[in-house]
């Protein structure tokens, strides 16, 4: 049964966007995924599905939906395309905090860079449905404008390779 990795955006530790991972675990499971793990409170959970990464994206929206009154975005991935992103790192001279990768909910246009301005020289790479940016000053002051990000949800490159490691373990789990 396959693994998947959600990354909920809009998903605060604090504020109204507030979602303790307790309930987003009771969410998972009352869904019917197997194997439900979270990980640090910023809307990451993995688990089991028989269902395709598309219909589990869509049933996890709309239940969260429902329970915090707005659907908060909701990208899945696989343990392979996790594995591929932390592989593919085209700044691989950044410290690892200070990289993000931006999970979209589709592939971005080729043209979505183009209106990126970047006053502190961050860098940034268009990869399918996901954009890598390297803040050099790291992304809390940053002045970073790119409307691409917006639909999406970010996870620095610490996070998305413990998040991979996870992955692995519960795949490894059923070897």
């Amino acid at each position: 049964m396959p693994v998947y990795i959600a990354l909920l955006r809009a998903v605060n530790v604090g504020g109204t966007s507030s979602l303790p991972m307790a309930e987003l675990k009771a969410t998972c499971e009352g869904l019917g995924f197997t194997d439900v793990k979270t990980y640090i409170q910023s809307g990451n959970v993995l688990f089991r599905s028989d269902e395709t990464e598309k219909t589990v994206e869509e049933k996890l929206d709309e239940a969260l939906g429902q329970k915090m009154g707005k659907r908060p975005g909701v990208m899945v991935r696989s343990r392979k395309e996790l594995d591929g992103i932390i592989a593919d790192v085209p700044f691989p001279d950044a410290k690892p905090n200070f990289l993000l990768v931006y999970f979209l909910p589709e592939a971005a246009p080729s043209d979505a860079l183009d209106k990126m301005v970047a006053p502190d020289g961050e860098e940034s790479k268009l990869a399918g449905r996901e954009i890598y940016v390297h803040y050099p000053n790291g992304s809390g002051r940053s002045k970073l404008k790119l409307p691409a990000l917006k639909a999406g949800t970010s996870r620095n490159l610490n996070t998305v390779r413990k998040l991979a490691e996870m992955a692995a373990l519960l795949e490894d789990d059923t070897a």
